[in-house]
């Protein structure tokens, strides 16, 4: 059994090793068992070996692979065990899956991870998806005994019914982007909002000891969700649902280089997280690619949530420009010196 409250650790890739360490030590002594990283977080997986050597036991590891050939997924299992300083991982995913693999395909990918179940490399088989009818059908298919999707209390109803599916065919649900992509910002609300569903394990990213401190605080408080926080629930809904992008990123690529799946976000991540990092040079070139968009339309030819993308990006690169208007006179000369060296104007 996992705990309620468990760790998503790709922001992991952002602190120094002990800064990590520190962290996931923490959660540990919290109480808190269920750690999710993947092969391609960077160091992420090397940060919770360390942290976990010697305790490896008590705690419930979850990796991925966006490996699509059988001697790529061994290589990566081999080499997430290596980082992680452990004999097995307790649930193995395939990635951002674009389609069910074949399990009948002795050279497949599912084929190299069968085999590494039956060596003790692997305990569970899992599945991450960004795409609903696929996500339903890895569920129903049986070939999967976790399913990691988005959800938070801006998840639409019908991805909703996934929670439901999940339940009928005993798999567990693991929720990724429990905060939206780091749009919300009340984690009473978000942890409540996931309180309902009793075969969802949130996944909470956390990058500082003081984010931490406040997903441990709320674990201990576990408030249910009362009429107060349905309000607030409402309220997001109503100002954010209808045109949020979830950063799934199946637009990519796009023909003229536009992030679309960060900058089709940008006007809530400037709201609800530190705002001066994304007025650097750096971050004013990606968005002056938005003036590149030639509407050729293969974004929303791929977006699963029907967004108009061209639209949508016109608008965030209006916003952005008029946010920096109206903020600019808050940045200080230890601003651009120090911290977001290179601001323009």
């Amino acid at each position: 059994m996992v705990t309620k409250t468990s760790i998503g650790c790709l922001p992991l890739q952002r602190c120094t090793a002990e800064d990590a360490v520190r962290i996931l030590k923490r959660a540990y002594d919290a109480g808190i068992n269920y750690f999710d990283t993947a092969n391609g977080y960077t160091d992420s997986e090397e940060k919770i070996g360390k942290a976990f050597e010697g305790i490896r036991h008590n705690v419930i590891i979850s990796t991925k692979s966006m490996a699509v050939d059988a001697k790529t997924v061994t290589q990566h299992i081999e080499t997430s065990l290596k980082r992680m300083k452990t004999d097995y991982v307790d649930i193995f995913q395939f990635h951002y899956v674009h389609g069910i693999f074949d399990p009948d395909d002795p050279a497949g990918v599912h084929a190299a991870v069968m085999e590494a179940k039956k060596k003790g490399y692997v305990r569970h088989i899992g599945v991450t998806a960004h795409r609903l009818d696929i996500a339903i059908e890895y569920v129903k298919s049986g070939l999967c005994e976790t399913m990691q999707y988005p959800l938070s209390y801006l998840t639409s109803e019908a991805e909703l019914e996934l929670v439901s599916i999940c339940k009928e065919h005993d798999v567990g649900f693991i929720a990724m982007k429990g905060l939206a992509g780091g749009i919300l910002d009340n984690p009473r609300v978000c942890h409540a909002f996931m309180n309902q569903y009793d075969n969802v394990a949130p996944i909470w990213g956390v990058q500082t000891l003081e984010q931490l401190e406040q997903w441990i605080a709320v674990a201990e408080e576990d408030p249910e969700l009362d009429e107060e926080m349905r309000a607030v629930i409402e309220a997001d809904r109503k100002a954010l649902a209808d045109n949020f992008c979830r950063g799934c990123g199946y637009c990519a690529p796009c023909p003229v280089g536009i992030e679309i799946h960060t900058l089709a976000r940008i006007n809530m991540l400037l709201r609800r997280s530190p705002w001066k990092p994304f007025f650097t040079e750096a971050w004013r070139k990606k968005l002056e690619l938005i003036n590149d968009c030639t509407r050729c339309g293969a974004c929303v030819g791929k977006c699963p949530y029907k967004l108009n993308i061209p639209e949508l990006l016109k608008f965030m690169l209006k916003d952005y420009h008029e946010f920096y208007e109206q903020h600019r006179h808050e940045l200080t000369e230890e601003d651009i010196r120090a911290n977001v060296k290179g601001i323009w104007g």
